[in-house]
């Protein structure tokens, strides 16, 4: 099984990084170094899934795959 692609950016506005798995709605967390911020996503993850499996909801496929684009200079 494939896992689930997770993002990590900076925010500026919050002064961290910022962990979010696109594929499960409203997943996301913060950490001081992007280290810290996949670590927290993680947790939040199996939280996400578990309480989605707790009430009976469909888990979805991973899905999402970013675009990767490359401009030749």
């Amino acid at each position: 099984m494939t896992d689930y692609h997770i993002n990590i950016f900076f925010s500026d506005e919050d002064g961290s990084y910022i962990a979010d798995l696109p594929d499960l709605e409203a997943c996301s967390a913060f950490g001081g170094t992007p280290k810290e911020a996949l670590a927290e996503v993680e947790k939040a993850k199996a939280a996400w899934l578990d309480a989605a499996t707790e009430a009976g909801k469909p888990i979805p496929s991973p899905r999402y795959r970013p675009v990767i684009y490359q401009v030749s200079g």
